[in-house]
């Protein structure tokens, strides 16, 4: 990952930063590095990610075809 500093800009460019390690979701990860997790934990909370993503996605999904 590469971000550019501009004209000596070293806050705008650390701002950019964090932007894209958020996107990639580099924090989140780390945070879920610190303590062990159990593979049942683990699982669980991946189906239940997963089911939200899901509902999101109808969501939206729904609200486009309603603007319509």
């Amino acid at each position: 990952m590469q971000v550019s500093v501009r004209d000596n800009n070293v806050e705008q460019a650390l701002r950019a930063l964090k932007k894209k390690l958020q996107r990639e979701g580099v924090f989140r990860e780390m945070k879920l590095k610190q303590h062990f997790e159990k593979p049942s934990v683990k699982k669980a909370r991946e189906q239940a990610e997963a089911i939200r993503r899901a509902r999101k996605l109808a969501r939206k999904k729904a609200q486009r075809e309603g603007g319509l």
